[in-house]
């Protein structure tokens, strides 16, 4: 797959539990989803289905359950939304971006450190 779907907040919560887990099955995720959102398994299969039609995910079928796998590399979701934020609010250019972010954030010592690490390579 050339470019990274468009992943919606929701069905972004369910990407990173299939990132982190897989194969797995609607009725795994949504018993994970269920102590931080009121979403029925119902739900769960409805994203599901978004998401295998977006093609982010796979399944196979096993017995009367789907078990999903991811289509595509987390690595790729985070680059292609970064991408696509840094386009809507920052008009594509990294410098105010990382500017905004760092006189925005309470950055620890060690984080600034990390960054002059980074800009000087």
């Amino acid at each position: 797959m050339s470019k990274s779907p468009k992943i919606s907040a929701a069905e972004w919560q369910v990407m990173e539990l299939v990132w982190q887990k897989h194969p797995t099955s609607a009725g795994e995720l949504a018993r994970q989803l269920s102590p931080d959102q009121d979403w029925t398994e119902a739900t769960v299969k409805t994203l599901l289905s978004r998401l295998v039609k977006k093609g982010a995910l796979k399944f196979t079928r096993e017995g009367k359950r789907y078990l999903y796998s991811p289509a595509v590399a987390r690595e790729a979701c985070v680059r292609s939304e970064a991408q696509s934020f840094a386009d809507r609010v920052f008009g594509g250019k990294p410098s105010p971006m990382l500017s905004w972010f760092v006189e925005e954030a309470p950055l620890t010592d060690a984080e600034i450190d990390e960054l002059q690490s980074l800009l000087l390579r």
